[in-house]
């Protein structure tokens, strides 16, 4: 049994292959998509419907965040003082970076849940 996960593994799921692997890994991605979506079984009987999901809604407050940052300037001028929007800014920017980083880890969930084995990759020496 392999129990390697790459860089970027989310905690708390447990490496693919392991007995609770996919219990926790639905678990950690009903984190990503609306509360409503718990009363579905389907989406507890076939996880990677659910890792889809969840990839779809990241995605979309990825994209959310971007056109935030892009427009909260214009949008908030007027309305709240250049370093309240220096502070929402900053926080698209740190929200973003978190976003990205949620929807590596569901990529990587949802590879192993269609049947990626993951292997370490050894360095070259002088790495």
């Amino acid at each position: 049994m392999n129990a390697y996960v790459p860089p970027g593994w989310p905690t708390g799921v447990h490496p693919p292959g392991t007995e609770r692997f996919e219990d926790t890994a639905v678990t950690w991605l009903f984190e990503f998509v609306p509360p409503e979506y718990r009363r579905y079984g389907v989406l507890r009987r076939y996880p990677a419907a659910l890792s889809r999901m969840a990839r779809q809604h990241v995605a979309a407050a990825i994209e959310a965040a971007r056109l935030g940052f892009r427009t909260a300037r214009t949008d908030l001028s007027g309305t709240v003082p250049p370093h309240g929007v220096e502070a929402v800014l900053d926080i698209y920017r740190r929200e973003g970076t978190r976003l990205v980083a949620i929807a590596e880890s569901i990529e990587l969930i949802d590879s192993a849940l269609h049947g990626t084995t993951f292997t370490p990759k050894l360095s070259a020496p002088g790495d």
